[in-house]
């Protein structure tokens, strides 16, 4: 066996494909800025720079591994050289990091500490032992966007972005542009983002490690509303939030924290707290019916699932020939915010209130569906806020609540019991798998663990299926990542391949890794996610969502002939 010395620790080559694979698997930590696994190599921040026995400098993370190879990562020389790039970057840098969105999360900032660059930045206004001065001229932020913000006053340059959105989205939104010290990253023409082709995944924010791209925020409105007595502050959770949510207060990675975030919410002031899965429920059933129906008339073949707004928007501008195909239904959070408000009107109209709804989910595109025309009724806004699983621990920790002492509490009546289907929407294959479930005959124990071996789960890009439905052979996809998606609806558009039923998620490996999630997630993280997602399909009393009781009878009383009042897109 073939073997590289690092520090003096003799690592074995096992397929490693750079030299920084086999310093992280001797148990060193290097830092990195432009080093992501699921990325191309781009070798430009040089702080995996190493030094072999030769006195040889080069970043690590594009060399190839040689036996024989001797590696120093620490050495004075290196030491140096590190010290004097965190230097360069922060001299090119803004100094508001007591005020910054990822102060505590920032990568430059972490690593400044590190290397003792400077002082703690988090509690100290000004730059100590950085000895050049900083004279880049301020750059205009873009607030353009609903769901991110774009300041190009705290990029380093390290292209995380625009390797994402060209790799992973297929996108290719924003790029590099001028050369030497003028270089930025920017959309083409220096267009705001808001009349560019981005969707809102947000995934470029989850890759950035400063902030030079984040989250747009609604946490101060929300605090507002809650203090005004003349409005009911509802919140809905979505399903992958409560898998998430416990990142950042030390809870085991993927542990369902569902309960304890109801009792956060109920402490903050939250008038009624919903689980979203009650509405993956309804999505359920009427996507269901939508599928029977098309496959009945063998038209607008295949359905394209509907749930994601960053792949409603990216389906509707690069292939607007599938347009008609998308599902005319609402998304989960579309549909029981609808129905939140509808419930509520005459109860407001007594109390002298308004409703508000308040979205907790994993994503930042959701901030945008909630503005579309289609998904208001009668002309009403029916989402007024969304907010992320990054915002909530932002408010739980401004509330100084200890999150791993709460208790576990229930959602709110008349909307409180959702199924196993529902909340597996959080992952990749769930939707399919629950609409499956719906239009099964069969609803035994062995029903579903058919489906699920049916290859709908899994972290595949692309999964395939079939399945025999009333004794027809269906034909099913399941995609996630929106350059993945354009490589199906290609091979769709050709002729190449042709599907019944097709599930897509803009966010690689669905909502559990969307933009809005608690970043840093790798894939001990991702793989725990998913399974949190399963196990709390497991444990639910209900697992089909016809058989949830609460959507029995809303669709027997509240629902009768609303269904496509609230229920679906106005088209």
């Amino acid at each position: 066996m073939d073997y590289i010395t690092i520090n003096s620790i003799k690592v074995p080559i096992e397929g490693e494909k750079n030299v920084l694979s086999l310093i992280r698997k001797a148990g060193i930590d290097i830092p990195t800025f432009c080093y992501h696994s699921e990325l191309s190599i781009y070798g430009a921040c040089r702080m995996c720079v190493v030094e072999d026995d030769r006195g040889k400098t080069f970043a690590s993370c594009s060399e190839v591994p040689r036996d024989g190879m001797v590696i120093y990562t620490n050495s004075g020389k290196i030491k140096k050289y590190r010290k004097m790039i965190v230097e360069l970057l922060l001299a090119a840098h803004c100094r508001d990091c007591t005020t910054c969105v990822k102060s505590g999360e920032c990568i430059l900032q972490e690593l400044a500490h590190r290397l003792g660059a400077l002082q703690s930045l988090a509690y100290k206004v000004g730059v100590h032992a950085v000895r050049f001065l900083n004279n880049k001229k301020e750059e205009k932020i873009d607030m353009s966007s609903p769901s991110i913000v774009r300041d190009p006053n705290k990029c380093i340059l390290c292209g995380d972005c625009v390797r994402t959105c060209d790799e992973i989205q297929g996108l290719g939104v924003i790029d590099f542009a001028f050369r030497g010290s003028k270089m930025k990253v920017q959309p083409a023409f220096d267009k705001p983002l808001v009349e560019t082709d981005c969707v809102g995944c947000g995934q470029c924010a989850v890759a950035c490690p400063t902030a030079a791209i984040s989250i747009r925020t609604n946490v101060t409105d929300i605090w507002d509303a809650i203090e005004d007595p003349s409005i009911r502050v509802v919140a809905q959770i979505a399903p992958a939030v409560r898998v998430a949510v416990g990142d950042n207060f030390g809870i085991p990675k993927g542990e369902n924290c569902f309960g304890k975030l109801v009792s956060a919410l109920r402490i903050m002031g939250f008038d009624m707290v919903f689980d979203t899965s009650f509405g993956a429920d309804l999505t359920v059933m009427e996507e269901s019916k939508e599928f029977a129906a098309r496959l009945a008339s063998d038209e607008k073949l295949p359905l394209f699932t509907s749930c994601c707004p960053g792949w409603v928007k990216y389906c509707e501008e690069k292939y607007p020939e599938f347009a008609d195909n998308l599902s005319t239904c609402r998304s989960p959070q579309g549909m029981f915010s609808a129905v939140i408000k509808d419930y509520f009107a005459e109860k407001d109209k007594e109390d002298g209130k308004r409703t508000m709804v308040v979205s907790i989910m994993p994503c930042t595109a959701k901030k945008g569906e909630i503005l579309r025309p289609d998904n208001f009724t009668d002309g009403r806004q029916d989402t007024d806020y969304v907010i992320t699983t990054t915002e909530v621990v932002r408010m739980i920790k401004q509330m100084g609540l200890q999150f791993t002492e709460l208790e576990n509490e229930s959602a709110d009546a008349p909307f409180s019991v959702a199924s196993g289907a529902g909340k597996i929407f959080g992952t990749t294959g769930g939707v399919t798998e629950a609409v499956l479930r719906r239009l099964a005959e069969d609803k035994s124990y062995n029903t579903i663990r058919e489906i699920s071996y049916t290859g709908v789960r899994g972290f595949e890009g692309t999964k395939e299926a079939t399945i025999e439905l009333d004794g027809r052979e269906v034909k099913i996809a399941v995609v996630h990542g929106l350059a993945n998606a354009g490589r199906l609806l290609d091979r769709i558009r050709s002729g190449e391949a042709s599907y019944d039923f097709v599930e897509v998620m803009a966010c690689r490996r669905g909502c559990i890794m969307g933009g809005g999630q608690p970043s840093g997630a790798g894939p001990r993280t991702r793989r725990s996610r998913m399974e949190g997602m399963y196990n709390a399909d497991a444990s639910s009393n209900v697992r089909f969502s016809e058989e949830n009781p609460a959507v029995r009878q809303l669709y027997d009383h509240f629902l009768a002939g609303k269904e496509h009042r609230l229920l679906h897109r106005n088209l």
